[in-house]
């Protein structure tokens, strides 16, 4: 005698379980990838802010250059009030990056200068601070 098939009955709900969890996978998948969104969000302001210091830094040293009888007029420390050659550079550059700290360090040499121009900044409250180092040799 065979036995009998399962009925209809014993195996209600099994299609309502399938979809709790393919709606839980999906709900992790779409987590992951809010997460995803916000670190590549994160890491295109930093970069951003990056080229920002670039473009300062260079601006900085173009100017430099032009005026190399003046160079050593240009030095300052961080947290310092910039002297009066450097003061529109300064509040430029703190208009394109909110709360940066600089200092210029002009070297003299046998032929020109070594100018090595650092910007700090902050991106956020509690975030690790990022630096930007450009090094030149004015001759």
């Amino acid at each position: 005698m065979k036995k009998p098939l399962r009925t209809t009955k014993q195996q209600q709900g099994v299609a309502l379980l399938e979809a709790l969890i393919a709606a839980v996978i999906l709900a992790i998948g779409l987590l992951g990838t809010v997460g995803l969104q916000a670190r590549s969000y994160a890491a295109i302001s930093d970069a951003g802010q990056r080229a920002e210091a670039t473009l300062a830094a260079e601006e900085l040293l173009g100017i430099m250059n032009n005026d190399q009888a003046n160079i050593a007029a240009y030095a300052v420390a961080e947290n310092a009030t910039p002297p009066a050659a450097l003061a529109p550079w300064a509040t430029k550059t703190n208009g394109r990056i909110p709360g940066a700290k600089y200092s210029v360090v002009v070297t003299p040499g046998a032929v020109g200068a070594r100018v090595d121009v650092t910007i700090r900044w902050t991106r956020r409250q509690g975030d690790q601070q990022n630096q930007h180092l450009v090094t030149s040799y004015i001759m």
